[in-house]
């Protein structure tokens, strides 16, 4: 089921003055969503980004899942999948 999050304000944040700000180059300035700054996702092996492993560390560097204007829906999501968050 597809969430209807327009007009929820809490779904994206941006931190112009972060002194890496934007962190990732491959966003519109205007388009960069900071809420996720960490993404919770991190620890899954499935997250359905775009990272690689490095000397078995996970590098998610040129990710950009959840820096988008979609990355609310879809990161609330997969954690209600993997039962990491409440499904209210």
């Amino acid at each position: 089921m597809a969430m209807n999050l327009t007009g929820k304000h809490y779904t994206w944040f941006q931190n112009r003055d972060c002194e890496y700000f934007p962190c990732h180059n491959d966003v519109r300035e205007e388009d960069f969503n900071c809420l996720f700054c960490y993404c919770p996702l991190y620890r899954s092996d499935n997250c359905g980004g775009g990272f690689i492993v490095r000397n078995g560390i996970k590098d998610c560097s040129y990710c950009l899942l959840p820096h988008n204007d979609e990355s609310y829906a879809y990161i609330s999501a997969k954690l209600r999948e993997e039962g990491l968050f409440s499904k209210k």
